[in-house]
Parts: C-alpha cells; structure tokens; sequence
C-alpha cells in the first residue's frame, strides 16, 4: 500500500515531468556501474545524487523513495564486494542514510513553508476579491482600465485601495487611496477606508458629506484595525474622492485628502490637478464638512483621468531617480485607457528594473466620446479648472 501512495503521488504530482524518473536511472546506472568495476573504483557514495535531485523534482513521498532505494542499492553494492562487514561498507550505508535523511527532511521544511505561502496567497486572493473588488470596465458614462502591484510577493493586495460607486444621482464616485505601510498589515486600514466608501457613496448627496463620513469612520475604528504591535508610528490614509456626473455640463468634483494629484489628458496635453487646499490624509484628526472644499475639474469626452498612490511616483530606478509619470504619460499615445495602461505599466517597471519597493495602483478613467454633453453658454464652459501650482483663481471662476 506505501509503494502504491507513493505511485499515486507521482501521478499527482508531476513537478519535474519526465525528470523525476532519472535519480533512479541514476541509482540503477551506479549500483550496476559499481559492481562492474570492482573493487578498484568506488562509485557508491554517488548514490547520494538520486535522492538530493529527486527532492528539487518532487515531493517528500518521492524523495524518502530515492533514499530508501540509494541505500538499498548499497547494500546490495556490498554484499557483491566484500560483504556488510568490512568498515568502508558500513560506513557508506552510514553515510548514504543519514545525508539521505537529511535531505528528506529538508525537503519537508520546504514542502511546509510553500504550503504557508499557499496559504498566504489564498488568504490575499480572497482579500483582494473581497475587498479591492475589481470595478467595471464601464460604468455610466466612463471606461475604466486598473492596475494593482503588491510590494510583497505573498500578497496580491497591500494599503493601495481604490473603489466605484454610483450616487444616488446621475453620477459615478471614485475613490483612490494609500494606508501609511504596504503588504499584509495594511490590508485591515485599507477594507476600513473602503468599506466606508462603498456605504457612504449612495448615502450623502454631496462630496464633503462622503469625505467627512471617511473621516468619521477612519477615527472612530482606526486604531481597531491597526497593526499597531509591528508598526507603532501614526497611522493614516491618504486619498482623493471624486465625482464625475453622467449628463449635463461636463464638471467633475474632487476632494484630495493629502494625496498624489491626479493627471488629466485632454488633446495629447496633460495636466497636473492640484487641490487649492488639500485637506490632511484620514486619521490625522477629526473633521467637520465645513471644512471641505471642493476643487471642480472639467472633464470632456475623450479625456483620461490617471490616478495613482505613491508607489508610483516615488518608484526609483537603480541610480536613484524618481519615475516621472506626467512626463512619461505625455510621451504615450493616450488613444483608450488600457492602452495607456499597459505603456505606463510596463514603462515603470523598466524604470525600477523589475519589482517595486511598495505598493502601487494605477486607474485610468475616460468620459467616452458618445456621452459627451450637449453644452450651454455657461461660463465654466471657457474655463478649464485645472487648479495648478501657484496662487488660486478667484472667487466666481
């Protein structure tokens, strides 16, 4: 019954193919080599090969077959030269059993630590199913393309967030964020934040409503959530909330919580959106909706919104520079966002020579042509509210 689990095994678990079958040619191939010769060459303490390669082919089942068959084969190696007495025998078999023992037992600390890993990856997939739920690749009036890169291997998801939702009236809401931290540890902040969002969003009619309801609930349950035994500095959340309305004028609203500012590509150009005021990141204190200021934006048909964390812009090549993202995404063809997407995807990888060093999310959002609005002689209609680097516009504008 062992030999046959251990058949059914390999059937199962074919990790190296047709490889797994060549340490017990090997083993067959010395043994009989090693009688051939005599006693004049020693080819037993070869033997040692089968089971250290069958243990990076397969499994713990298979590599305890190979020991057991490598110390068979000498064995019977020394009854055919000399008998199980004489001392250099004894003590290949010795040998051979303890360093096969040893790596079977290597194998079984490596067969341990990647079922941990699998684990730990099904616990992120689930996270980021449950939690950072894929948005639409449209939704109302707008086409969407993301991106989610974890800065640990083990997880899919970290403190990078983001989420859609629609409002009670005709409008999409938007939210993009990032949890002081990355990886695991985060993911308790970022579901907070997120969670609130997707509740709040069909709830409060206006945009300061929405955030103070971010902050409400970020200061209430912050420190519940927090892994604040391996991480005891402050905590909190930066994040940019938006609202695009389907119809009417094409302006959209944003409240920027001490994050990134986000890009806006119109005719090829691209256009950094500053907050006049940005209010601090969630957590850092407590907030009334008086003291929101809305930041109106023009949004036409057949432009880009690029949001993204800060994993993005402070990605460093390996001399040490910053990624330009405005510039590099003025130098893409913008003609649809996942084509935006992936030149900027696989641009910033480039840039940082294959892995970042924190988490990083990426949205791509375009208001389609078809739904451009109808326009009425309105003075928003002549001004674009880009609010840029310097002093605000003035009142009324």
């Amino acid at each position: 019954m062992g030999v046959r689990r251990v058949w059914d095994h390999f059937l199962e678990h074919p990790a190296g193919g047709g490889l797994v079958a060549v340490p017990f040619v090997l083993i067959v191939t010395i043994a009989a080599l090693d009688i051939y010769t005599g006693r004049d060459i020693h080819l037993g303490p070869l033997l040692v090969i089968a089971p250290a390669l069958t243990a990076s082919l397969a499994g713990p089942p298979l590599t305890a077959l190979a020991g057991v068959l490598a110390v068979a084969a000498q064995v019977l190696i020394a009854v055919f030269l000399g008998g199980l007495t004489t001392t250099n025998h004894v003590a290949q078999i010795i040998a051979l059993t303890t360093l096969s023992a040893l790596v079977l037992l290597m194998r079984c600390v490596r067969e341990r630590r990647d079922r941990a890993l699998s684990r730990a990856r099904s616990v992120a997939e689930t996270a980021q199913r449950v939690l950072l739920r894929p948005p639409p690749r449209r939704i109302g009036p707008l086409q969407v393309a993301w991106l989610y890169m974890s800065a640990e291997d083990e997880a899919e998801i970290g403190g990078d967030l983001f989420a859609f939702a629609r409002a009670t009236h005709a409008a999409t809401r938007v939210v993009i964020g990032d949890v002081r931290g990355h990886g695991l540890a985060a993911i308790g902040e970022a579901s907070l934040v997120l969670g609130a969002f997707r509740e709040g969003a069909h709830r409060y009619d206006t945009l300061p409503g929405l955030v103070a309801a971010l902050e409400d609930s970020v200061s209430r349950n912050l420190e519940d959530v927090a892994d604040t035994e391996h991480d005891p500095g402050e905590h909190f959340i930066t994040c940019l909330v938006l609202e695009i309305p389907d119809d009417g004028l094409p302006a959209a609203e944003m409240i920027n919580c001490g994050h990134p500012p986000p890009l806006l590509v119109h005719d090829q150009q691209v256009t950094v959106l500053y907050a006049r005021q940005p209010l601090p990141p969630l957590g850092v204190r407590e907030r009334t909706i008086e003291d929101d200021r809305i930041d109106p934006f023009t949004f036409e048909g057949g432009d880009m919104l690029v949001l993204y964390t800060d994993g993005v812009i402070e990605a460093r090549s390996p001399s040490g520079e910053f990624y330009p993202l405005a510039e590099r995404v003025a130098s893409f063809p913008a003609t649809n966002p996942d084509t935006l997407l992936h030149h900027i995807h696989r641009d910033l990888l480039a840039h940082v020579g294959g892995h970042l060093a924190d988490d990083a999310a990426l949205l791509v959002i375009e208001r389609t042509p078809s739904h451009r609005p109808h326009l009425t002689p309105h003075p928003i209609s002549h001004h674009r509210h880009h609010h840029l680097s310097g002093p605000p516009p003035p009142p009324g504008r």
